[in-house]
């Protein structure tokens, strides 16, 4: 049997970049707050509180004094600096440079045109941390769509700007073009900004051709990761053995003797050490029966 890890799997640059900044911080300091998991994976959160990464929400946030806490890629609104600020919370900064472009992009935009009633609109998960980020640079009057049928709650008669989260599929967002694009009074403007992350967006093709490659493929994210709910829908399509999986633990059988190419790839939020955790796993639970 031949086994096979992903490449272009793993950690994009935004995650690298906030897990370098809180293991540099924990050499010095036993203890550093993190707003929300530093990273949609369960097992890689619990390796870094390990090393002292205390992992807090909102409120908890909002209650402490003079220590330090780090931002993830996310990023965050303005109001959770303008808190750290009245806190004496020293902040690290961990928002992914696409990100940071995006969120000056969007307050920008609603600076020039909120006299003009213009709606800003941001096609991504409603609640997600990016996107609550987003909408905090638009003092909290962008509206979230999140599929087709969300465009009802726009006014067509009135102009519009659309923006996306860094991580959705850039079919998704043409898809919405085309049906504002459609709906949309001549009377009025449609700008649009594909505002999509193309280190993610190029993992869309590079993945299916890697599970078309393979007659077996282990899908690996965290439950939480929107990234890898999108990634894994995609995998499956292209070959519909495709099991979604967050641990080594959950393979407890062997492959079916038919299976000769094995894949093991993930999402943006899936380390490296984990996809060769569950290789190994495959590995061992698929050696040759002696006899």
């Amino acid at each position: 049997m031949f086994i096979e890890i992903d490449s272009g799997s793993g950690f994009c640059f935004g995650v690298v970049n906030a897990i370098s900044s809180a293991e540099r911080e924990l050499k010095n300091t036993d203890i550093l707050y993190c707003l929300g998991d530093i990273v949609h994976n369960s097992l890689e959160v619990e390796r870094l509180e390990a090393m002292g990464l205390r992992t807090i929400d909102h409120e908890e946030f909002a209650r402490l004094k003079g220590e330090k806490v780090l931002l993830r890629a996310h990023g965050e609104p303005p109001s959770t600096y303008a808190v750290a600020k009245q806190n004496q919370i020293q902040i690290v900064d961990a928002t992914c440079p696409v990100v940071l472009q995006l969120q000056k992009k969007i307050h920008r935009c609603y600076q020039e045109t909120r006299d003009s009633h213009t709606q800003l609109v941001i096609y991504g998960k409603k609640g997600h941390a990016e996107v609550n980020g987003l909408v905090g640079q638009t003092e909290g009057t962008a509206i979230v769509i999140e599929k087709v049928e969300d465009l009802d709650k726009l006014d067509f008669n009135r102009n519009i700007a659309l923006f996306s989260q860094t991580t959705k599929s850039l079919d998704g967002f043409r898809q919405i073009v085309a049906e504002i694009e459609k709906r949309i009074s001549p009377e009025v403007s449609f700008q649009y900004h594909d505002t999509i992350c193309r280190q993610v967006a190029n993992r869309l093709p590079n993945i299916q051709r890697f599970a078309s490659e393979h007659d077996w493929v282990y899908f690996v994210a965290g439950k939480k990761s929107s990234n890898g709910k999108m990634l894994f829908e995609e995998c499956r399509k292209a070959n519909p053995n495709t099991q979604f999986i967050s641990s080594a633990s959950e393979i407890t059988e062997r492959l079916p003797e038919q299976v000769m190419r094995v894949g093991v790839c993930g999402a943006t939020s899936t380390p490296k050490w984990l996809m060769e955790e569950i290789a190994e796993r495959v590995r061992e639970l698929n050696q040759p029966v002696k006899g």
